[in-house]
């Protein structure tokens, strides 16, 4: 298997672990997304803990990606999605994160 490949077994097994309902192809579509980041072991993990990462999220994925207006909307999602990772669950990969984030807006249809 790919390095891709693996990241998304290991994206999936995650997401199976949460109870999270997997539609492959968007989950393809979105971690093809993260570019490399996804193989880089800081740069594949969202900090919930971080208010600078959370905002580089807010601003680079929520507000420029996906072209939504800043709203306190965005916070209460992100903070939804920390949420259902579970604020100690040191796992929160970033293509699952913006996952999640994509379905809760409704934008599946700019990935698949």
């Amino acid at each position: 298997m790919s390095k891709f490949d693996d990241a998304l077994a290991k994206y999936t097994d995650e997401m199976n672990k949460l109870g999270i309902k997997v539609d492959a192809d968007l989950l393809k579509a979105v971690t093809k997304a993260c570019g490399p980041s996804i193989y880089k072991a800081d740069a594949s993990l969202v900090s919930s803990s971080d208010s600078e990462e959370l905002a580089r999220v807010k601003n680079n994925f929520l507000i420029k990606k996906l072209g939504l207006k800043d709203g306190p909307e965005l916070d209460e999602a992100i903070s939804g999605v920390v949420d259902t990772f579970g604020s100690s669950n040191r796992n929160k990969f970033r293509a699952v994160f913006y996952y999640l984030l994509v379905q809760k807006f409704g934008k599946e249809s700019m990935f698949v």
